[in-house]
C-alpha cells in the first residue's frame, strides 16, 4: 500500500504570497519519494492551490511509479480532504478547478483520503517550507 503525505503554504501573506509545496510517498512506511515544489507568486496563489498542485504532483508521481497500487492520501487541509473524500460541497473557484481535475487522475486507482493533524504531517511541511526557500533565496541572487 502507498501513502502520500501533502502540505502546502502560501507566504509570506495569503493570498497573494508565495505557493509552495511539499509531498512524501511511502510504501508499506518505507518512503520512496520525497517532492517539493513551487507554483508560483502574486496573483492567484493560496494555501488551497499550494495544497491541491502537492495532490497532483503526487498522483502524478504514483501513476508512473507505483500504478495499480492503493493508495492513502494524508494531509492536515480540512478543506481538501474533506472535498476530495466527497464530505463538502465544492464551491470556490480554487476547489472547482482542481477537483474534477484531480478525481479523473485517480480514476481506476484504489484510495482514500484521511485527515492527519499537523503534527502528524511534519515532513510534508518541512518540504513546503523548504521549497519556499529555495525559491525566496533564489529571487534574492537574481
Amino acid at each position: 500500500m502507498i501513502t502520500v503525505f501533502f502540505d502546502g503554504l502560501c507566504s509570506p501573506k495569503n493570498p497573494g504570497g508565495v505557493a509552495a509545496y511539499g509531498y512524501l510517498v511511502y510504501r508499506n512506511g518505507e518512503l520512496l519519494h520525497r517532492g517539493w515544489g513551487v507554483v508560483g507568486e502574486g496573483s492567484g496563489m493560496t494555501n488551497n492551490v499550494a495544497e491541491y498542485e502537492a495532490l497532483l504532483a503526487a498522483i502524478r508521481w504514483i501513476q508512473k511509479n507505483a500504478p495499480g497500487e492503493r493508495v492513502v492520501f494524508k494531509g492536515d487541509s480540512n478543506l481538501v480532504i474533506k472535498q476530495m473524500s466527497g464530505e463538502w460541497r465544492v464551491r470556490s473557484h480554487t476547489s472547482k478547478r482542481y477537483v474534477p481535475i484531480i478525481k479523473s487522475m485517480l480514476e481506476g486507482i484504489e484510495h482514500e483520503f484521511v485527515w492527519v493533524p499537523r503534527e502528524e504531517n511534519a515532513e510534508a511541511d518541512a518540504l513546503s517550507k523548504h521549497a519556499y526557500e529555495i525559491y525566496r533565496r533564489g529571487q534574492r541572487s537574481g
